[in-house]
Order: structure tokens, then sequence, then C-alpha cells
């Protein structure tokens, strides 16, 4: 017999993702996003959910170029720490340790830590409920070599981050 389920439940494991926007070296900001999905192939197209209020919807109102970083699972402290804390108050790398790169051809900064990455335009921002769906145009995707070759294999998440985010932060 199947019982009823809180619907975020139902989509469990998945990958955490530490979304960066703004600029580099100037305003900006990670966000753990675990929702993140490809939309197309031609363009490419990657899509994400961030709340209406997020201090990081403004950045990108001020510079439409985003980063989706992909943390190794050893950097759950981390992203929970991203999830938990407001960009308004917080300086996420400093306070994280996690380090600010240049990306290759946007304004935002990539994760150095991160094993892989995502640099990308906003092609589209849609209003669904109390979310803001951000699509984004893949323009330079790149992964650590290592990650490539198979010589290193990732997990997805555990846990139950949803719960404690949306409980948390949300409600």
């Amino acid at each position: 017999m199947k019982e009823p389920v809180e619907y975020l439940e139902a989509m469990w494991p998945m990958r955490h993702f530490l979304v960066t926007c703004g600029r580099y070296r100037d305003k900006s900001n990670i966000i753990t996003v675990s929702f993140c999905m490809p939309v197309s192939k031609a363009p490419p197209l990657i899509a994400f959910a961030m709340g209406e209020e997020a201090y990081s919807n403004r950045l990108l109102e001020d510079n439409a170029e985003f980063v989706i970083n992909v943390p190794a699972y050893s950097q759950k402290s981390r992203i929970y720490y991203c999830g938990f804390h407001s960009g308004r108050d917080v300086d996420k790398f400093r306070e994280t340790g996690l380090t600010a790169r240049a990306g290759r051809k946007v304004k935002a900064p990539v994760i150095r830590e991160c094993i892989a990455h995502m640099e990308c335009r906003v092609v589209k921002k849609l209003k669904t409920g109390d979310k803001n769906l951000i699509v984004g145009e893949v323009i330079e995707s790149y992964a650590d070599k290592q990650l490539l070759s198979g010589m290193e294999i990732e997990d997805f998440a555990h846990g139950s981050f949803p719960g404690q985010i949306y409980s948390r932060r949300f409600r």
C-alpha cells in the first residue's frame, strides 16, 4: 500500500547545486538549488527555481548571468550554509571559505572548489507561484578532468535537505 507523501520527499535524493550570481570581485552571492534541470539541448538551456524575494533574484536583475556550480558531496556543510543564510546578511564566500574565481565567459563568479561549472545567461524568467523559474542558456561548461575520465566518482546528495530548508527558511 502506498502512503501520502509531501511531493518534495518523492523527488529525493537529488543533486544540490551552488548557483553564483552578481559580479566577480563585486556584489556576488551563492545560493543552494536542489531543483535544477535541463530544458533544451539545442540551444542548451537549463532552469532552476528561486524565491521571488531572494537576494540573488535582485542580483540577476542587475547582471543577467549566473553559474551553476556542481559541488562534491564533501562540501555538504557549505551547501547547507549557503541554503540557510541570505546573502543580504552575510558574505557566503567568506563565511564558507569557498573561493570565487572569474568565469570564462560571464561576469558571475565560479566556485573553485566545485567539480563542474555551467556558465549561463538568463533568457527567460517566469513567475511560478512563490518562486521564479530562471531559464539560462549554457554558454560554457567544464568539469574536473578526473571526473570526466572516470578516475573520480561523485555521489548524489543524501539527507533531508528540502525539508530542512523549506520548513525553516520559507515557512
